[in-house]
C-alpha cells in the first residue's frame, strides 16, 4: 500500500510525528511511505530511512497537487489538518485518516485557564490516527537522523569544549518562549562547565551578549551551523537546556537529558519532552501558580500581561543546579 503522510511544519512538530511514520512503515506490510512538508523544513527528515519518497510545498499548491495525483495513493495520513491539507485530500480523492486536533481545549486553556486537554501526548495522538490500519505505538520514542555530511568534527569546537559541554538552546520562534538575555547570562554564570549556545542566525547577537559574560567557558554557535549540524552538537552534548523549540525534541530523539524551560507555552498543551517507553531523563521548569500561563499555543511576540513573569521568575539557581547534577 502507498501512503502520503502530511505534516508541513515546523521543526518540532515534524519530529513529533516520527513515531507515526516509523510505526506505519514497520507495521503495515509492504508499506510505501511518502512524506510531504514545506521545502524550508527539508533538512528535518531528509535522512529518515522510514520515508521512501519526499514531496515539498513551495508556493504552488496546484502544481504540487498535480504531481501527487500521479502517485495514486491508497491512503492519505493528514497529521497537519488545515485548509491546504483539506484541498489535497479533496483533489486526490482517496481515503484519508486525519489527526484530531484539540483546538477547543487549547482555546479554553490559553484564554480562560480551563484545562480540558486529553493529557495524551501529541506524538501518541499522531500514532492514534493510524489505529484503523492496525498500527500501534511501538514505544521507541522520536526519531532524528543526521546525514553523514552534517557530522561536526570535534575540531570545529574550541579546545576547552572538546571533552564535554552543556548545550543551551537560546532560540525559539516567539519572544514569550525565550529567557531574556539577562536571565540567560545569569544561568551561564551559575554553570561551572563548558557551554555551547545553539540557535539560528537570528539568535547570533543575543548569543554574543550571553557569551560576553565568559567568552572562554561559553561558545556561541548560533548561526554558525546548519540545522543538522546543530543537531549533531546536541548529540555530542552531555545535557541540553532548551526552550520550547525544535532542538528540544531533537534532543529527545537523540536520547539526551533535557531541562525544558517553559514560558508562554506549557507542558499542559501535551507537548512536553517525549521518549516513548524509553528511559530518557527530563525535567520541566515552569513558574508555579501563574494564572496567565500558558497564554498561547505557540508563543507571542510580547507578553500579553506586560510583566513576563513566566520567564522573569524562572528559578535559575534550580536549573543550574540540576544541569550540574545531570551532566
Amino acid at each position: 500500500m502507498k501512503f502520503l503522510v502530511i505534516r508541513f511544519s515546523s521543526i518540532g512538530d515534524i519530529v513529533l510525528t516520527t513515531p507515526a511514520i516509523r510505526c506505519l512503515k514497520e507495521q503495515v506490510p509492504n508499506a510505501e511511505v511518502h512524506f510531504l512538508s514545506k521545502q524550508s523544513f527539508k533538512a528535518v527528515t531528509e535522512a529518515n530511512p522510514y520515508i521512501d519518497q519526499f514531496f515539498y510545498l513551495n508556493n504552488n499548491l496546484d502544481a504540487l497537487i498535480a504531481q501527487l495525483k500521479l502517485e495514486q495513493y491508497d491512503y492519505i495520513i493528514d497529521l497537519h489538518k488545515n485548509f491546504r491539507t483539506f484541498r489535497i485530500k479533496l483533489a486526490l480523492g482517496c481515503p484519508s485518516f486525519t489527526y484530531k486536533k484539540q483546538s477547543w481545549a487549547k482555546f479554553l486553556l490559553t484564554k480562560f485557564g480551563i484545562n480540558q486537554m486529553s493529557g495524551r501526548h501529541i506524538s501518541d495522538r499522531c500514532v492514534d490516527t493510524l489505529a484503523p490500519l492496525g498500527v500501534v505505538n511501538d514505544g521507541k520514542g522520536l526519531d532524528y537522523f543526521i546525514p553523514e555530511k552534517d557530522i561536526v568534527p570535534i575540531t570545529d569546537l574550541p579546545a576547552q569544549h572538546r571533552f564535554g559541554f552543556i548545550a543551551i538552546v537560546i532560540g525559539a520562534s516567539y519572544f514569550t518562549k525565550k529567557l531574556p538575555v539577562q536571565k540567560l547570562q545569569e544561568l551561564c554564570l551559575k554553570i561551572n562547565y563548558p557551554i555551547v549556545l545553539l540557535g539560528g542566525r537570528e539568535d547570533a547577537e543575543v548569543g554574543n551578549q550571553v557569551a560576553s559574560v565568559d567568552d572562554i567557558k561559553i561558545y556561541n554557535a548560533c548561526g554558525k551551523f546548519r540545522l543538522n549540524e546543530s543537531a549533531d552538537l546536541v548529540r555530542l552534548s552531555k545535557l541540553v537546556i532548551s526552550h520550547d523549540t525544535g532542538l528540544q525534541y531533537i534532543a529527545c530523539a537523540l536520547n539526551k537529558k533535557v531541562l525544558a524551560i517553559w514560558g508562554g507555552t506549557s507542558p499542559k498543551l501535551d507537548v512536553e519532552p517525549y521518549y516513548g517507553n524509553g528511559k530518557g531523563m527530563y525535567e520541566n521548569f515552569v513558574v508555579p501558580n501563574l494564572p496567565c500561563q500558558p497564554c498561547s499555543n505557540f508563543g507571542t511576540k510580547t507578553c500579553p500581561k506586560k510583566h513576563f513573569k513566566c520567564m522573569m521568575l524562572q528559578d535559575i539557581e534550580a536549573i543550574a543546579t540540576k544541569a550540574l547534577q545531570w551532566k
